[in-house]
């Protein structure tokens, strides 16, 4: 049979007939790639989810224990995860080369052998480099059994042999199927894989873990769609130039969103940081100008973070913003505000921005940090070395309160600050130790630093 030539979106998975500039789904440009498919009967489309057509009374669905998770060794890994591995479920992790995917896996495996059955597939490496590997770490990895193949009917074949109780792909872009006739890593390609494994996992209460390359941008190579169709999306992040690593759930049927598991790369392997916001907090041995210390709110637990400004005469005739950790667009209205509100003019400054570790902080609660540290570069002036700072600014150039207001005074007050800047909406009612300067507006912020 003559192969069919179509042209699928990577964002959406849409098809489309013939290639153009722009999907028509969701409108998205140069997303079109070509791939060849061969009509062929698709077992994956019938019962999907191992879930027969009846209609069935949810008070008659015999439930588990949800409360039932497999421990995986590491406690940031299980915070990040909603506290354990979830039987059936499948967990997606991307990253950058290089950056310790298959390392954090393999120390999870050789843990998780001990209570389950693990098949380790690999279609990268070699299985002596696997065992390289686990021997490097120092692994207790006697029970972990490896498998090397890149066809998906193949592996559920051993798969449905062996029994395992989790199964681990190394990686989704390397896996191809016979329903589809290209090239393994096409759009169809993933797609189809993750399909034929999300079901075997649901069918067989088969925990699946899947490693996704990703693109230039940051994202998972391969279609959209794929984020779709998993349980939980973890991105493995990191800077080339530290040895700290920090992995996010970005989507997470089982737990908490946005939650942070920090870890170090040492030569035995990744290791566990337990006081997080000491190590994003800077050893510098005196205080500096533009430097301000704040309180974000990441997933469940504070963390406290110090936060760069560097502000300079601009000689250019556009000057520049360059955030690093913080939103853009946010530093853009915080300078409007501080001019209109605050009588402090940025349109002839540079103003550099960066938040120490490599943290990315999303939460508006940085705002009043982020402005005392540009205060604090512009008058050369060094803030307080001993106060954290957190709140929200409006644009009227109030100061709006945040979540978790008590938690994050209390991971101040366990690192030895002595004074906090806070909305007055968050004022403690009893003492916690520190002292609080509540503030309502951005002139009160202004005053005091003068």
């Amino acid at each position: 049979m003559k192969a069919k030539k179509q042209y699928v979106c990577n964002q959406c998975g849409a098809i489309a007939s013939q290639w153009s500039g722009q999907c028509l789904q969701c409108q998205a440009w140069n997303t079109l790639t070509e791939e060849a498919s061969i009509p062929k009967k698709n077992e994956r489309l019938s019962h999907y989810a191992a879930q027969r057509s009846v209609v069935t009374p949810i008070r008659e669905i015999a439930l588990k224990d949800v409360n039932v998770r497999l421990d995986s060794g590491l406690t940031e890994l299980n915070r990040v995860l909603g506290g354990g591995l979830v039987e059936g479920s499948v967990v997606l992790i991307g990253g950058d080369p290089g950056i310790g995917k298959s390392t954090l896996l393999i120390q999870t495996l050789a843990h998780l052998s001990h209570q389950a059955l693990v098949l380790y597939v690999t279609g990268e490496e070699s299985l002596q480099q696997v065992a390289m590997r686990a021997n490097r770490l120092q692994l207790a990895y006697d029970k972990l059994h490896v498998l090397a193949e890149t066809q998906v009917e193949s592996i559920l074949a051993h798969a449905k042999a062996t029994h395992p109780g989790i199964l681990v792909i190394d990686s989704i872009q390397t896996i191809f199927t016979d329903a589809i006739n290209s090239a393994p890593g096409g759009v169809g390609q993933v797609r189809e894989s993750a399909a034929h494994l999300v079901r075997f996992a649901k069918t067989t209460q088969t925990a699946i873990f899947l490693v996704g390359h990703v693109t230039k941008e940051g994202a998972i190579a391969g279609p959209r769609v794929l984020e779709h169709m998993v349980d939980c999306v973890l991105y493995f992040e990191g800077q080339s130039d530290s040895r700290f690593r920090v992995i996010r759930a970005i989507k997470n049927r089982f737990g908490a969103v946005n939650e942070l598991g920090i870890f170090a790369m040492t030569d035995r392997g990744l290791k566990e940081v337990s006081n997080p916001s000491a190590i994003f907090l800077s050893k510098k041995p005196e205080p500096t100008p533009g430097s301000a210390v704040m309180a974000t709110w990441e997933g469940s637990r504070p963390m406290l973070v110090e936060v760069q400004a560097l502000v300079d005469e601009s000689h250019s005739q556009q000057v520049k913003r360059v955030v690093v950790g913080l939103e853009h667009n946010r530093l853009a209205i915080l300078l409007a505000v501080l001019h209109r509100h605050g009588g402090v003019a940025m349109f002839d400054q540079d103003v550099f921005v960066n938040v120490v570790g490599g943290v990315r902080v999303t939460e508006t609660a940085s705002d009043l940090a982020l402005l005392a540290a540009i205060i604090s570069s512009l008058r050369n002036r060094v803030f307080d070395a001993e106060t954290v700072i957190f709140g929200e600014v409006g644009l009227a150039g109030e100061i709006r309160p945040v979540q978790s207001g008590q938690e994050r005074l209390k991971e101040a007050v366990k690192h030895g600050f002595k004074r906090a800047i806070i909305p007055q909406a968050n004022a403690p009612k009893m003492a916690l130790g520190i002292e609080i300067c509540a503030v309502k507006h951005l002139q009160e912020v202004l005053s005091l630093m003068d």
